[in-house]
């Protein structure tokens, strides 16, 4: 069995957990697969958005214990978690999770670490990791206090609660609450507006947002000066300022258009 399937469609990637007789809880190979699946989208400039989603009515149960990688320490086997939470964060593109069913443990974090979550209204979320005697991974330490507050971070992480889809919304964790006969055509809604949007200049200001919590104001000024220049180098605000004043839906491509030339970036 696959254990990590890709579907590409007008320029949106969905990779999709498929481990359902475990609710899609993550062994090594699907570590493995998703690393492989995180690295090569990041370097497809055919890819304009990135979906992740899980199968058979889950998104995703956590990290399997039960599974071992052979390593001789848990160390190893947290580098290749450490690798897929960092390839995740770092793709240029708008990232959605899908959440349909339950999301816990790092399969939650897997979830935050996407730009945008659609969940419907009976998904379940839960840090689960005390009740499993183990603490946050794959970046919830990092995610929740930025998304939630230190408080309410902690309340997650030390009771390690269960929660529903309209709290998680209601706390930023969630982006929107959609009935689950309608998700599909919502995220593919989602996914078309921002493959529609410019790409050079959508991967800048994602970076920007990610960046801007650990700098200071002068340090977010400068980067968003340079992230400026780069913008105004392609041809996608050009083709912005023409299509406003023609009346017409915009094409951004982000082509390089410098010194006179277009060519592809």
């Amino acid at each position: 069995m696959t254990v990590l399937l890709t579907d590409d469609r007008d320029g949106v990637r969905t990779l999709t957990l498929n481990r359902p007789h475990r609710r899609n809880a993550i062994d090594g190979d699907l570590w493995e697969a998703l690393r492989s699946a995180l690295a090569e989208a990041g370097n497809d400039r055919s890819v304009r958005a990135v979906v992740l989603t899980g199968a058979g009515g889950a998104f995703c149960s956590g990290a399997d214990l039960s599974d071992r990688l052979g390593e001789p320490h848990p160390l190893y086997r947290m580098r290749t978690l450490t690798e897929v939470a960092l390839l995740l964060h770092e793709l240029p593109m708008p990232t959605v999770a899908k959440v349909c069913g339950v999301a816990v443990g790092a399969g939650w974090n897997l979830a935050l670490g996407c730009d945008l979550v659609v969940a419907t209204p009976e998904s379940t979320f839960s840090q689960i990791f005390a009740r499993r005697g183990l603490s946050l991974d794959l970046g919830g330490s990092w995610l929740l206090p930025k998304l939630v507050g230190l408080q309410q971070a902690k309340r997650l992480a030390l009771l390690a609660e269960t929660v529903g889809a309209e709290e998680a919304c209601a706390l930023g964790l969630v982006t929107w609450v959609v009935d689950a006969e309608q998700v599909d055509a919502f995220v593919d809604d989602v996914t078309a507006r921002l493959t529609a949007g410019p790409p050079v200049a959508l991967a800048q200001t994602k970076a920007l947002l990610d960046e801007g919590a650990d700098r200071t104001l002068r340090d977010a000024l400068a980067g968003e000066a340079r992230a400026q220049s780069v913008n105004f180098a392609c041809a996608d605000a050009p083709e912005a300022f023409a299509a406003f004043a023609e009346k017409r839906p915009p094409r951004f491509t982000g082509r390089w258009a410098a010194r006179g030339r277009t060519e592809d970036t």
